[in-house]
């Protein structure tokens, strides 16, 4: 049995087209959804990841503020910026990229932001309005992971997730999504890390496996329970002399051995990837709908 390949190119594609929509009716009220976004300093990765968060902005008609910003900046010129961001009712989502120089407080950064405009979903209001069930902005990643298992059918109520890894960016928040009593929660979910005893025991018995562990190829298919669903989120540049770059990208599994034995995967790149961006432009979209209503009221 090969697995069904869950492609997220697509379901972002078909969820950008639907965020259109959102976006002209709004526009038919007089509100643009607008997105402040901030990249400190030239790391590669950083500026392709805002480039296309930009492209996508343009493609279903946000408003973006970019702002790039050298990687001497003060903390006191960037934390400035936040606060012209935070009073400007054009800007209704503020993105700063991280990660940001070593001479920068990214914690402070992260407060700064208005949690009304934190549509990356790290502020603390936030993160504590979602563990608690509360109506908040989802971080994007995970969020994203949910958007495509559920699209994709794959039922999580009564489901054994096992999640590898426990960054405050993937692995905490989409554990708390998964266990929260609504529609896109109620599974039983393990966590594992790098501490933890025979890894494998754990996720041999995970219904849904979600790799966020940062390490290339560190699930294989002995780890790997038959027909479950695997879902990668690990970005991670290998040396491969072939390519112009002089690398290629692959995920947390090994996805050519792992396809043979799960039910759905995700490849890299290609499955998780797209859905952050447009997990992003949802909470923008949110973020100006909720704008509206407060302006009303």
């Amino acid at each position: 049995m090969t697995a069904r390949i869950i492609d997220g190119k697509q379901v972002a594609a078909q969820m950008r087209l639907e965020l259109k929509e959102q976006v002209d009716r709004l526009k038919e009220k007089g509100i643009v959804p607008g997105l402040g976004v901030v990249l400190v300093g030239e790391d590669p990765a950083s500026k392709s990841y805002v480039t296309a968060k930009e492209r996508a902005c343009e493609e279903i008609g946000i408003y973006s503020d970019d702002n790039h910003l050298h990687a001497q900046t003060s903390q006191k010129d960037l934390l400035g910026l936040i606060a012209r961001m935070n009073s400007d009712p054009n800007i209704h989502g503020i993105l700063v990229q991280l990660p940001l120089p070593r001479s920068l407080d990214e914690s402070q950064v992260l407060l700064a932001i208005d949690p009304a405009k934190d549509v990356d979903g790290f502020h603390p209001i936030n993160v504590g309005k979602m563990v608690t069930g509360q109506e908040a902005f989802l971080p994007c990643t995970p969020h994203g992971v949910v958007q495509l298992l559920v699209r994709s059918e794959v039922r999580l109520e009564g489901a054994h997730v096992v999640i590898v890894g426990r960054s405050n960016i993937v692995g905490k928040p989409l554990a708390n999504m998964l266990i929260q009593k609504n529609k896109t929660g109620n599974a039983t979910v393990t966590v594992c890390h790098t501490k933890t005893r025979d890894m494998a025991l754990h996720t041999r018995q995970a219904d849904i496996l979600i790799a966020a562990a940062g390490s290339p190829h560190a699930i294989t298919a002995d780890m790997v329970k038959p027909s479950a669903v695997v879902i990668d989120v690990g970005v991670n540049r290998v040396a491969d002399p072939s390519k112009k770059t002089g690398y290629r990208l692959v995920g947390d599994v090994d996805f050519e051995a792992v396809k043979e034995k799960a039910s759905l995967i995700t490849p890299v790149p290609g499955g998780v990837g797209p859905m952050t961006i447009t997990m992003l432009l949802y909470n923008t979209i949110q973020a100006a709908l909720r704008h509206r209503v407060n302006a009303v009221t």
